[in-house]
């Protein structure tokens, strides 16, 4: 299951710089038709940057949920389950005088 998401985030990202790379390109013309300045071109290119970031950024906190809901449907133990079951294992063997 790990490495299809990663394998997918992997096929994303590769989109993502093609988009970037093109977008770049067809930026670089504009501006050298003089139908863009460069700020308008750099203003595009940091817009399209940001919502990647933004994008990203969302991705991951599904991504992130999705594991937990997995976690939870297999019974999987979360840390603070094993911390509390240490805190009760030490618990009973100071009882016991171990």
């Amino acid at each position: 299951m790990g490495d299809f998401i990663k394998n997918g985030f992997l096929l994303g990202l590769g989109a993502a710089l093609a988009g970037k790379e093109k977008l770049q390109e067809k930026l670089n013309d504009l501006v050298e038709r003089n139908e863009l300045t460069k700020d308008q071109a750099k203003q595009v290119m940091d817009s399209f940057i940001e919502k990647g970031q933004n994008q990203a950024n969302a991705w991951e906190g599904d991504r992130k949920e999705q594991m937990k809901k997995l976690g939870e449907e297999l019974h999987l133990a979360t840390k603070d389950d094993i911390s509390a079951l240490q805190e009760r294992i030490q618990a009973l063997e100071s009882k016991l005088g171990k």
